[in-house]
């Protein structure tokens, strides 16, 4: 169990000072996430998402249990933002940047997995364009603020979750020439276009460290959690997940640590690009797309292409 190699009450040092940021913030692992950061006093937690009233109870939360458990306040703040509409992310981007000067941890956290057929606002596929356009942009809005504060001194840290569905990714690892399309496949369609979008989140944090050496970039899975991401799939996909997960299935408190581990733990213990599975284990569960430089390449290139109106 992730208890056994990491106890975020004692593991996770001081925060003070700290500026760190969670996508999907609201709920699930992120709340969780926020929840347990606060208890090392960083200065500040953006949490990012789309439901307003869920970020004022969790504020509320963290509020009234660090008041118990630290004299140092952290201030918690929501973030308005939609991954699904680039729009939204450029706008969240700068609302932050407006506020902050500087970013020690952009966690990026949110995610769909498994959904029906659909499109972006911005006319994506809803699963590549959610998980993987979404946090990208987000990532390059920031990418100046995270260097800056690389710059004076601090282990700044870029964590993209992905998941070893990753695998399920279509021949060839991304399927470019549909990704404005719904991309139907026979059997096991919603899994394939969550599986290509994971794979484009590992691929991401690792070209992320090969171009930004400064900054420690990495990705990793949580494990199999029990959340609304798992609870909100139709029934089959639903039992599908537990079905091929029987007996590691955690807890949303238990499934954060890894993040959490990832966020503090000694720059020293984390291989810049690596992919990581619970607990802080440098993963060698690797399929040839995952080690593919030319397509990771190809992806930075092709998202670099995307994103350039919203830059």
């Amino acid at each position: 169990m992730p208890s056994a190699a990491f106890n975020p009450d004692t593991d996770i040092p001081d925060l003070s000072g700290k500026v760190i940021l969670i996508t999907g913030g609201t709920a699930g692992l992120g709340a969780q996430t926020a929840r347990q950061l606060a208890k090392h006093g960083p200065a500040h937690i953006y949490i990012s998402g789309r439901n307003a009233s869920g970020a004022d109870t969790l504020i509320s939360q963290i509020q009234e249990n660090t008041t118990t458990t630290t004299t140092k306040a952290t201030l918690v703040t929501f973030l308005p933002c939609d991954l699904a509409d680039l729009t939204s992310v450029q706008q969240a981007a700068s609302t932050f940047l407006a506020q902050e000067s500087h970013l020690d941890v952009l966690m990026c956290n949110a995610g769909i997995m498994a959904r029906p057929p659909g499109l972006t606002t911005d006319g994506y596929e809803i699963q590549f364009g959610t998980n993987h356009l979404g946090h990208a942009l987000l990532i390059q809005k920031l990418l100046p603020r995270l260097q800056a504060t690389a710059a004076e001194g601090h282990n700044v840290r870029v964590i993209l979750l992905t998941s070893l569905r990753f695998k399920m990714h279509p021949p060839g690892g991304i399927a470019f020439d549909a990704l404005r399309t719904t991309q139907e496949y026979p059997a096991f369609a919603g899994w394939i276009r969550y599986g290509q979008s994971k794979l484009a989140n590992l691929l991401y944090a690792r070209e992320l460290a090969r171009r930004y050496p400064e900054l420690t970039s990495i990705s990793l899975t949580p494990g199999v959690v029990n959340t609304g991401l798992v609870g909100n799939l139709g029934c089959w996909n639903r039992a599908f997940v537990w079905v091929s997960n029987l007996g590691q299935v955690m807890k949303p408190a238990e499934g954060a640590y890894h993040q959490l581990w990832a966020a503090k733990t000694a720059t020293a213990h984390l291989t810049n690009g690596g992919f990581y599975e619970p607990v802080g284990v440098l993963s060698s569960k690797l399929d040839s797309a995952a080690q593919h430089q030319e397509l990771a390449t190809r992806l930075w290139d092709w998202t670099d292409e995307a994103l350039r109106p919203f830059l």
